[in-house]
């Protein structure tokens, strides 16, 4: 394949290959996820694990997802621009997952093993984290706006199959093989999306590797910032607007449900459904699939048909109205059909609740520390994620499995406030629509001086 300057490759020139490579990126993002999130969670509870154990385990894993914010810094102010201002931080990442993941495959931690499994949930997910930044700025940077609501769905949904097929895949062979095969098996796979990555360029003129030829791509150049202090001022006037500071409880509340339910889903499986750990691996795979087909279909659709804003509230009833369901109805919790439409929603819902989401943290972006504060949004989102996980932790402290069901609507009803009080941006199509109607009238209907 040609190193030039003219061929292979670029995402800058086509929008399938934009939609495809970030789909991709996606997937391989969810491997580790549905790893660490899922598969081990479910071995852990079907082995007695309990939900306290379930929940450090997890709060564990999910907290480098919290500090995340501080990658987003370190990458818009350290980037090798002549490769693009993402690919190499992306192409590190996946190194260090797979090295991590070899690691753990040594070690072989047994299910009660709750401070190794911990540690290694920490270790894998922060490499991923790292991963997950480089493609969330790849998308503000590389996605036109237009595209922000088709490639959300096209980003979440490849998320979401990677963690239905990792979490597939990596029940079965956990319970055949032993941890140590699941592990080898995601990095199999990320290795293979490392190759993928080193075939294509950001923009046009970029190398693909460092020891190939181009150079740094004048856009990008132009917006670099080479020193902390203008980073610093320009993401933090950004956050400070009204509409990005009531925009993170929003997020926080989004970030309270995946937390909650992750840990959740298993407990009740096992506990009250009688499942095994494929078996509940299975279903959250499936619904896992499902979601992510929808997240590519009905998701980026509906943000282009009707807009996000008036998405995200539907989502967020439909979800309010579950954990009520939930709450109200222990006593059927362990009818297999209950367990099986549960599962199906949430994780249906939090797929379409995210991409709906995140257009409107794409539109609060400056383009300058794009990487920094979408990462801040996302790592607002993912503390709620940890904050959840410690939520289930303290189930029993609590009342028990059931009141996690109030904390989680709780989060989703702030959510719910703030969005039908709070002026978001919207497209700018959405703007210039208002300025026409606006002239229109003047011209139409003129008013006394006095009277405008």
């Amino acid at each position: 394949m040609n190193d030039g300057n003219g061929g292979g490759l670029i995402l800058e020139r086509s929008r399938p290959l934009r939609f495809f490579s970030l789909f991709i990126l996606y997937v391989g993002q969810g491997m580790p996820i549905g790893l660490f999130w899922f598969a081990i969670p479910a071995w852990m509870a079907v082995n007695g694990a309990s939900a306290a154990d379930v929940g450090s385990v997890g709060a564990l894993t999910a907290l480098p997802w919290s500090l995340k914010l501080m990658n987003g810094f370190i990458m818009d102010r350290y980037t090798f621009l002549a490769m693009g201002r993402r690919r190499a931080w992306i192409l590190g990442a996946q190194g260090v997952m797979i090295g991590s993941l070899i690691v753990a495959a040594i070690v072989n931690p047994s299910s009660s093993d709750v401070a190794i499994l911990g540690a290694l949930g920490f270790t894998v997910n922060l490499a991923t984290t790292f991963q997950d930044v480089g493609v969330d700025g790849l998308a503000v940077d590389i996605m036109t706006e237009d595209e922000r609501a088709r490639g959300s769905g096209m980003m979440f949904g490849g998320q979401s199959i990677g963690i239905a097929t990792a979490t597939a895949i990596c029940g079965f062979v956990i319970e055949d093989l032993g941890a140590p095969a699941a592990f080898l098996v995601v990095a199999a796979i990320i290795f293979v999306l490392c190759v993928y990555i080193a075939a294509f360029r950001e923009r046009e003129g970029e190398r693909r590797m460092p020891w190939s030829a181009g150079k740094a791509h004048a856009r990008n150049v132009s917006i670099q910032l080479e020193a902390w202090w203008p980073l610093l001022k320009t993401t933090f006037g950004s956050l400070s607007q009204w509409a990005s500071v009531l925009w993170l409880p929003v997020i926080f509340g989004r970030g309270i449900m995946y937390g909650t339910l992750t840990g959740a889903t298993p407990l009740i499986g096992a506990n009250y459904t009688g499942w095994n750990v494929s078996e509940i691996s299975s279903l959250t795979a499936t619904a896992g699939l499902v979601a992510g087909v929808l997240c590519m279909t009905l998701g980026g659709w509906l943000g282009d048909r009707f807009g996000s804003k008036r998405i995200v509230i539907i989502w967020q009833v439909i979800g309010i109205a579950m954990c009520a369901a939930m709450f109200s109805g222990v006593s059927s919790w362990s009818a297999a059909p209950i367990f099986i439409a549960f599962v199906y929603l949430w994780v249906s819902l939090d797929m379409l609740l995210t991409v709906a989401s995140l257009p409107i943290s794409m539109r609060l972006c400056d383009a300058k520390v794009a990487a920094t504060q979408f990462t801040i949004y996302m790592a607002v989102s993912n503390f709620g994620i940890s904050f959840g996980a410690f939520m289930l932790s303290q189930a029993d402290a609590m009342g028990g499995l059931p009141s996690i069901f109030v904390v989680t609507g709780a989060g989703l009803l702030v959510g719910l406030t703030l969005m039908l009080t709070v002026r978001y941006p919207r497209r700018p199509e959405y703007y210039a629509n208002q300025t026409e109607a606006a002239l229109v009238f003047d011209t139409a209907d003129p008013l006394p001086e006095a009277t405008r």
